[in-house]
């Protein structure tokens, strides 16, 4: 089973793993998330903080919880899903920019 959060239970100051790809995370994403698309993660797996919360997002929920499947495999002990991904986190009115400076939006 694959650890999830909802979010409101995603804390401030939670480090959010953004797994989309660079033009969906370009039209909207959470203000202080890190981007590592889901492609590039095995490459970067040294950026995922180990000494913190990671709670990892996508659109919807569906490719997050492989990464965090994928994390746990390789040892992560502190990784959730968030439950929803970003149209859940826009939908309750958390935070978002994007790159453009123009209105954020989930693609």
């Amino acid at each position: 089973m694959i650890p999830t959060v909802t979010v409101p239970e995603v804390a401030e100051g939670t480090h959010l793993l953004d797994v989309r790809e660079p033009e969906e995370w370009a039209g909207g994403h959470a203000p202080d998330a890190q981007h590592v698309p889901m492609g590039e993660l095995p490459t970067r797996l040294a950026e995922v903080p180990t000494d913190q919360d990671v709670v990892v997002v996508c659109r919807s929920g569906v490719r997050s919880a492989h990464v965090v499947h994928f994390l746990i495999d390789h040892g992560w002990r502190n990784v959730a899903n968030l439950e929803g991904g970003m149209q859940q986190w826009a939908a309750a009115g958390r935070p978002m920019v994007s790159d453009g400076g123009g209105p954020a939006s989930v693609l």
